[in-house]
């Protein structure tokens, strides 16, 4: 691909799954983090899981889901969406789009089938939660 139309190269920016407490309940969030000196303008995440049934070897593939925020400051996350831990099983995948300055930068983030879990979660510092991080 020509070096032109890469892009630039998204930095400071990451995907966590956080195990929260929600009316006494146990549910995971999928948030968007900055750690940006800058602000991110006109972000837009689209999420997909995808993958295969291990029984029956039969594709599987969620619905793509699209999420907008104006902005997103300095250091700061922004809850995407819910997610069940049904489907930690698929690959998880949220493309990431936004602005700085008048220059857009794209990343996809990937989060690979069963790579989550209670187990394998850390308390992260930003949310003083379990969770895990993606970058």
């Amino acid at each position: 691909m020509r070096e032109e139309l890469k892009g630039p190269k998204v930095e400071n920016v990451a995907i966590a799954v956080i195990l929260e407490d929600v009316e006494s309940e146990k549910e995971f969030g999928v948030y968007l983090l900055s750690f940006r000196e800058d602000i991110m303008e006109g972000v837009i995440i689209s999420s997909t899981g995808y993958g295969e049934n291990a029984q029956t070897g039969e594709k599987i593939k969620t619905s793509t889901l699209r999420h907008s925020l104006e902005v997103l400051l300095p250091n700061e996350a922004a809850k995407i969406e819910p997610i069940l831990p049904e489907l930690f099983g698929l690959t998880n995948e949220y493309w990431v789009s936004f602005w700085v300055d008048e220059i857009m930068y794209d990343k996809r983030f990937i989060i690979p089938a069963e790579s989550v879990s209670v187990e394998r979660m850390k308390v992260l510092e930003h949310f003083k939660k379990p969770g895990v991080i993606i970058k």
